[in-house]
């Protein structure tokens, strides 16, 4: 069997520019033949918007909505227009997350409580209310994919919050995982990815060490790239993975079995 998702329709969100990890995961997905829609983080003065929109329109995307998922209104909004159009989803990417410059930097004790309720909110838990919205959507043996880190896992310098925040969402895909496989037989699935130079990832502090430390000391001697990582969605999101759900693979040449 080959990866065919020809006539799949998958929602993508979390794409910012080229860099994004969510841009090599659309990539994949339609080369394999899937339909997108696309979120975009909407502003006042429509930069983002105007900048998704000209990155994605070679993949031909059939929606194209905007997505703050702090915003409930703006998240119904999303699925009942995927509803209109489509009538059903197949595959839900959730590439969300965010942190602080401040909480990234120094002691995690000192992460406020502002700080900690927006990064859990937006990076952990806006992945219950989108499959809330999705449930009633989705297709036999559809597929939900997010995306983690080591740090969820291990104690990484300047990750702090995001570390937690990981921790939750990777807890969550196991809930998730079990809410959503009997009826339907819908897999939830987080990909962990090695450190990439991202939108989001500039604001990690050292980041440029972390990706080197990777390069020295992995077993493939090398980090990872968007389009790998996209490879594996696309592998999670297709009848080939219809036995994985619940799971966080690893997708970073190997360097979570090292000794760091």
């Amino acid at each position: 069997m080959l990866l065919d998702l020809t006539g799949k329709k998958i929602l993508v969100t979390g794409i910012a520019n080229n860099r994004s990890i969510a841009w090599g995961i659309a990539q994949q997905l339609k080369a394999a033949g899937a339909e997108l829609g696309i979120t975009y983080l909407p502003d006042e003065k429509g930069r983002f918007e105007a900048k998704v929109r000209e990155l994605t329109a070679p993949l031909e995307p059939s929606l194209f909505l905007p997505l703050n998922v702090q915003d409930a209104e703006q998240m119904a909004g999303v699925f009942a227009e995927i509803k209109e159009t489509w009538g059903v989803l197949d595959g839900l990417v959730h590439c969300l997350a965010f942190a602080g410059k401040e909480e990234l930097i120094g002691d995690y004790s000192a992460t406020t409580a502002e700080g900690f309720s927006r990064s859990l909110d937006i990076s952990a838990y806006s992945l219950a209310p989108l499959c809330a919205h999705a449930k009633p959507l989705f297709s036999e043996k559809a597929g939900v994919i997010t995306l983690s880190y080591l740090g969820a896992d291990r104690a990484i310098p300047n990750y702090n919050v995001m570390g937690v925040a990981k921790a939750a969402l990777e807890a969550s895909v196991r809930y998730l995982a079990a809410e959503l496989g009997p009826e339907k037989q819908v897999r939830v699935n987080a990909i962990s990815a090695g450190p990439i130079r991202t939108l989001a990832s500039s604001a990690i502090g050292g980041i440029l060490e972390m990706i080197h430390n990777v390069e020295e000391k992995a077993p493939l001697r090398r980090t990872v790239t968007q389009m790998e990582v996209g490879g594996t969605a696309a592998f999670l999101l297709s009848d080939l993975a219809s036995g994985i759900s619940g799971q966080t693979i690893y997708v970073d040449a190997g360097y979570c079995i090292t000794g760091m």
